[in-house]
């Protein structure tokens, strides 16, 4: 078995930008692209600001390139998210990418099974706070790629898929 503790982002041919994929709650904002919806940092240096402006303070520097974060609320150019901290905080859009990642939760290791099934046999396991990029989701089971392992994660172990705003 193969621990993964890295982010791999793989290219994503129709993913440039932000993603387009809305949940069932989503709402049209003026991007065009619905919130809340998941994207993730561009950037390894990306300014988190109190509000949509470069005149707003910054309040925290996230260092994590492909970071999972949810979009809540926009203006045309700057996007309030939710980090896996429970955090809300202002971004300019262009530090933001449409590629899918998720972050593994919990105090120890997540599973990934070679098929979509508790107890399936594990192809390897995703360390905690561990980015992984997203591929689908059939039910509950995200399938998941980090450090060359694939496999399926349960979503409840892993955050950057939940429909609902995750901001406290």
């Amino acid at each position: 078995m193969i621990a993964a503790g890295a982010v791999v982002l793989g290219a994503c041919s129709d993913r440039g930008g932000e993603d387009r994929a809305c949940a069932p709650a989503g709402r049209a904002t003026l991007s065009g692209f619905c919130v809340p919806r998941w994207v993730s940092l561009k950037r390894g240096e990306v300014y988190g600001r109190k509000g949509p402006g470069k005149d707003y303070p910054t309040v925290w520097i996230y260092r994590v390139q492909g970071l999972p974060v949810q979009v809540v609320a926009e203006t045309t150019d700057w996007r309030r998210i939710c980090d896996p901290d429970g955090g809300a905080i202002w971004v300019h859009r262009s530090m933001i990418d449409g590629r899918r990642t998720v972050m593994a939760l919990g105090p120890g290791p997540v599973s990934l099974r070679r098929i979509p099934q508790a107890g399936a046999a594990a192809a390897g396991f995703l360390n905690p706070r561990a980015l992984a990029v997203l591929g689908r989701c059939q039910g509950s089971w995200c399938k998941v790629k980090a450090g060359g392992v694939s496999g399926w994660a349960a979503a409840g172990e892993v955050w950057g898929t939940a429909a609902a705003a995750q901001c406290r």
